[in-house]
């Protein structure tokens, strides 16, 4: 009956890899229970008040739970869901200080309203429909390329320069240019090892790996002194059960933002929410369900309208809960790596994510180091899978495609990515006087990504 219903077997999968891809994705995404929290809890605003650190935490685990299944049952991909990154920067850094907490998550849960709004008309499917094949397989290969920057970055192997150093240079090799630590070296070793699995084609090569860095973690800061593991450090929690506090759920004021800010400006806020929200979750959608080979021979997914849904009702479950908008997670690919094609998978990542409420201390126990090393080769896998199905020779695609796959690690954003490529397929193709090619929707969508880029510039922002 499980198989018959998630289509394990038609998709080609089995009930192992299933598991081993929903441990997997937990694992790449688990960070967000510490750094949505951290995030969130250090902005105050516009009276002052701060969000509940473990109030927080519950209310990240709870709504990442709950759309999580939600996506597994109904959609049926392998696509888990969490609070987006960005989007709670917005939240925190744009909305917050002008109005109460409660009224900043009022816009958030009116952006989710109108996701579902375009998805019941029809218009987000037609949209992502109209996206050339060559720009979908970019979008894919800019998440992959993406993903392993934020491997890369949140690993410790690759660092920002600080401002202060007065350099040109934004990144550099560790922390100083050099390469030295213990939690490097098990980053490392990690990649080395999870690489070396795939090339074996050994079952479950990401998992073993993420289990047996986690355990070198642990030995390795029980034995020594390690000046900083980052976020999280692996450290077996002396009490690992934890309760949860629900006091944030529910603490929303819908309309009350628009009388703090004024009608034009909620509404902007509203629609750079949705923004952010629309484009971040098409790209990581149609991204992953490539990468799981779930799409048809024109890059479209069937039932995707399913998928959009959830998606749109996890924006708004997102801001019911204070957690920020709930969107689709890009690590998700680890899973996709693993092995998961269906929503099976998802059952338990959500699963983990409900546990995670009551052993939040040991869900977050696993360090970054030992989970990034994931990203890195199913970055590689998207790059490899994709690339070669791109027309290099029309320039009018494939100017756009390497725009769109440059600017997804370069901005660290994949809304900006999908943006400027958008922009650049539509000038390009009335530049080469083949403007009729061009679809509607794509019109449209690079004519709302052009004002949104031109809105600080009009003083809108």
């Amino acid at each position: 009956m499980v198989d018959r219903y998630f289509k394990i077997s038609e998709r080609g999968s089995t009930l192992p890899r299933e598991i081993r891809g929903g441990f997997a994705t937990f694992f790449a995404m688990a960070y967000i229970i510490v750094l949505n929290p951290i995030i969130l809890g250090s902005a105050k605003d516009m009276y002052g008040h701060q969000l509940d650190n473990g109030q927080l935490v519950t209310a990240t685990c709870v709504t990442a739970a709950f759309t999580t299944l939600l996506m597994g049952v109904i959609g049926n991909v392998p696509i888990a869901l969490a609070a987006g990154l960005g989007v709670n920067s917005v939240v925190a850094l744009q909305l917050a200080p002008r109005m109460s907490w409660p009224d900043a998550m009022g816009m958030v849960v009116l952006a989710g309203l109108v996701v579902m709004l375009l998805v019941a008309t029809g218009l987000r499917e037609r949209v992502m429909n109209a996206v050339p094949f060559g720009l979908r397989k970019a979008i894919s290969i800019g998440i992959g390329l993406f993903i392993m920057l934020i491997g890369l970055v949140d690993s410790g192997f690759v660092t920002r320069i600080p401002d202060a150093a007065h350099t040109t240079v934004p990144l550099q090799l560790g922390s100083d240019g050099h390469l030295h630590g213990w939690p490097v070296l098990v980053f490392i070793l990690g990649t080395l090892l999870t690489l070396a699995l795939i090339v074996r084609k050994v079952p479950g090569a990401i998992l073993i790996s993420i289990v047996a860095m986690t355990a070198l973690a642990l030995i390795i800061n029980a034995v020594t002194t390690v000046p900083s593991w980052g976020l999280t450090t692996p450290e077996w929690p002396g009490n690992p059960v934890a309760t949860p506090d629900f006091g944030l759920i529910g603490e929303v004021s819908l309309f009350g933002g628009f009388g703090k800010v004024g009608v034009l400006t909620g509404i902007l806020f509203v629609f750079t929410v949705l923004l952010s929200c629309f484009f971040d979750a098409m790209g990581t959608i149609m991204g992953v369900s490539d990468e799981a080979k779930l799409t048809n021979a024109q890059g479209e997914m069937p039932g995707i309208n399913k998928v959009l849904f959830v998606d749109g009702l996890a924006v708004a479950a997102g801001g019911a809960s204070s957690s920020s908008a709930t969107t689709a997670f890009v690590e998700s690919t680890a899973g996709v790596g693993e092995g998961a094609r269906t929503g099976f998978a998802n059952l338990v990542t959500g699963g983990l994510f409900t546990v995670a409420l009551f052993l939040t201390p040991i869900a977050t126990m696993v360090p970054s180091q030992a989970a990034t090393p994931a990203l890195l080769a199913v970055g590689f896998l998207i790059l490899a899978g994709s690339v070669k199905d791109i027309d290099w020779a029309d320039y009018t695609i494939a100017m756009p495609a390497f725009i769109t796959m440059v600017m997804m690690p370069f901005t660290y954003s994949i809304t900006n990515g999908i943006g400027m490529g958008f922009i650049t397929f539509v000038l390009l193709r009335l530049a080469a006087g083949r403007g009729r090619e061009v679809p509607v929707p794509m019109y449209v969508v690079s004519a709302v990504f052009a004002f949104y880029y031109l809105m600080p510039a009009l003083g809108l922002v």
